[in-house]
């Protein structure tokens, strides 16, 4: 996990360790982008030292036509005037072709720096825990890969490069005039004294404006996404007006700190003309008089004048930099917090070598709680021998679908251990581990495709012999070859809409093809109507022969093809008996099964 947590992304009120450490996060991250790239890198340096030094060479060049060469054209020898023209003309030219080489080295560099950061923010996002993913919102989420890393991508693309160039430019336009005319250079010095401090203020402030403008941003698109989430409870429930209130408000929100960052740039932009200018008055009226006097010559004043004005030059394009700089780097601060996270169920550094498991699944002295809250589980010992199905029944909020998850391992326990085959499911490599344990969800989610991709995701290369086989077995044949184009319907096009039944009977088909050694079903039944829930029991029996089963449901009518049945309350085992034992108890089973019986008269 990264030091300070996910949440804090969301503050812009960081003390000062915090911030340290949060920057040498991004230059850490930035460092890893830059490092595969070095020689380029290099090269590219190379080009603009020499390229620099060419532009630069101009004035000086222009200096010594007007007070070496013109002389002596006026004495009708004009070699030396039409050699410098030559050499002026030949660096011009040559500094042009080397930037433009520059310019499409650093796009194809940039490139490759977005593309890596784009790849790993997608692998590693995915690699995260289940626990990452319920406490950091997927709008959140979608922030980091568009918002944040298009604003990379727009420094990365151009403003570096520019950067590199006016920086370079600026510098060697400086050693040029201390060289040619140090009394103006010490001029051009002063001035770089109110230049520093409007930078630094510049700096500072825009760097909070963009960490709260970046905070923004990420919070229109997270309210955006989870308003067209839940799009049908929107208009159910006639929240239209109330969400176009709140987004506005957050949309003003934005636009006020977007308005404060123009501001910025409005101050900082005219500060740097006004220096620049005021520097330029000063070298011409004290080089003036020392022309009159005859201690400079004019040449080199116009040179000078000339230097003076191209070091201000870049400024602006570098305030343009700064501008897109400042936003860049705080997205890379957001996104190199993401990258810091680490899955909280990591994979096993030397993992049991793990096949044909036979579907033990054992728990010993387990205990569970979530980082955010109190224990959920309370310390108990459970063991389900292979090939047994078991219902979990009780109250929302009971701890079955927990229970669940620490057989998937989507958490580990906080004490104790969850063990298959008598092997710690820690021990175990996940792709081992997915193999052999798959969840059926209450949420079937299919993915864009055919429906029978979809179904293959449960083993990928799979024949569609073998497919159409997993849909017979589950009850899904029939509804299939009624849709428009069969097993090849996509599912996301018009005419391949399928309802949330036969949407969890294509999961059901796919967890068939998976053919794991435990099925969990949490709450997938509860989608169903009522008659394809008769269809899906029989599939079911099919489903779950032969391999450890565990099925959490409110339907008793589900519980009944289970050989066993827990019943969990606040978080502990309070019966344990098959389906007829417990009947007969009289206990919390038997009063449940009693109110279920009773709503179907």
């Amino acid at each position: 996990m990264s030091l300070f947590g996910t949440n804090d992304e969301e503050r812009t009120d960081l003390s000062k360790t915090e911030s340290r450490y949060i920057r040498a996060r991004s230059r850490k991250l930035l460092g890893s982008l830059i490092s595969p790239v070095k020689r380029q890198i290099f090269l590219a340096i190379a080009i603009v030292l020499t390229s620099t030094t060419l532009r630069v060479a101009g004035p000086a060049l222009i200096a010594f036509a007007i007070d070496s060469a013109l002389p002596k054209a006026m004495l009708n020898d004009y070699s030396t005037l039409y050699w410098t023209i030559f050499v002026y003309l030949s660096a011009a030219g040559l500094a042009a072709g080397l930037v433009y080489y520059f310019l499409m080295l650093t796009a194809r560099l940039s490139n490759a720096m977005l593309f890596d950061l784009r790849n790993r923010m997608f692998v590693h996002t995915q690699k995260l825990s289940v626990e990452f993913h319920e406490k950091y919102t997927a709008g959140r989420v979608i922030a980091r890969q568009t918002s944040d890393l298009d604003s990379i991508g727009e420094l990365l693309s151009g403003g570096l490069s520019e950067l590199v160039v006016s920086g370079t430019f600026m510098i060697f336009t400086a050693v040029a005039l201390l060289l040619l005319d140090p009394p103006s250079f010490f001029i051009l010095l002063i001035a770089l004294l109110p230049l520093a401090i409007l930078t630094r203020w510049f700096q500072v402030q825009t760097l909070l404006g963009y960490r709260k403008q970046k905070v923004a941003s990420s919070r229109q698109i997270q309210y955006f996404v989870e308003s067209m989430t839940g799009i049908r409870a929107v208009k159910a429930f006639r929240k239209e007006k109330r969400n176009e209130n709140h987004f506005g408000g957050l949309v003003e929100d934005f636009r006020r700190h977007n308005a404060r960052l123009i501001q910025l740039f409005g101050i900082y932009d005219p500060g740097l003309i006004l220096i620049g200018n005021i520097t330029v008055a000063a070298v011409l009226l004290f080089g003036g008089f020392r022309v009159l006097d005859g201690s400079l010559g004019i040449g080199v004043l116009t040179a000078a004048i000339l230097y003076s004005r191209r070091f201000f030059e870049p400024m602006e394009q570098i305030a343009i930099f700064y501008n897109s700089y400042q936003s860049a780097a705080s997205a890379l601060e957001k996104i190199s917090g993401v990258l810091q996270e680490e899955p909280t169920v990591p994979e096993p550094k030397s993992p049991v070598s793990f096949a044909n498991a036979s579907g033990n699944v054992s728990f010993s002295e387990v205990e569970f709680q979530y980082s955010t809250g109190g224990v959920v589980l309370h310390p108990f010992t459970l063991d389900i021998p292979a090939g047994q199905t078991i219902a979990l029944v009780g109250t929302t909020g009971a701890g079955k679908s927990t229970l669940a998850k620490l057989i998937s391992r989507f958490y580990d326990p906080s004490k104790g251990s969850v063990k298959l085959d008598g092997v710690d499911l820690r021990d175990i490599s996940n792709g081992d581990l997915r193999r052999e344990v798959v969840m059926v969800t209450q949420e079937a989610y299919l993915f864009s495709g055919s429906v029978a991709e979809n179904i293959q995701l449960g083993r990928p290369g799979a024949s569609m012999e073998d497919v159409v086989i997993a849909a017979k077995a589950v009850g899904a044949h029939e509804f299939i070859e009624s849709l428009p184009d069969g097993y090849d319907t996509d599912v996301n096009k018009r005419g391949g809409r399928v309802s949330s039944g036969q949407r969890q009977l294509i999961s059901f088909a796919r967890a068939f093809l998976a053919n794991p050694a435990v099925l969990i079903l949490d709450e997938a039944t509860s989608s169903l109507d009522i008659p394809s829930e008769k269809m899906v029991q029989n599939g079911l029996k099919t489903l779950l022969r032969g391999r450890t089963a565990v099925i959490i449901a409110h339907r008793l009518s589900t519980v009944s093809i289970a050989d066993r049945v827990l019943v969990m309350e606040h978080g502990k085992v309070i019966e344990d008996g098959s389906p007829v034992e417990l009947v007969e108890n009289g206990g919390k089973f038997s009063r449940l099964y009693e109110a279920w019986r009773d709503s179907l008269v």
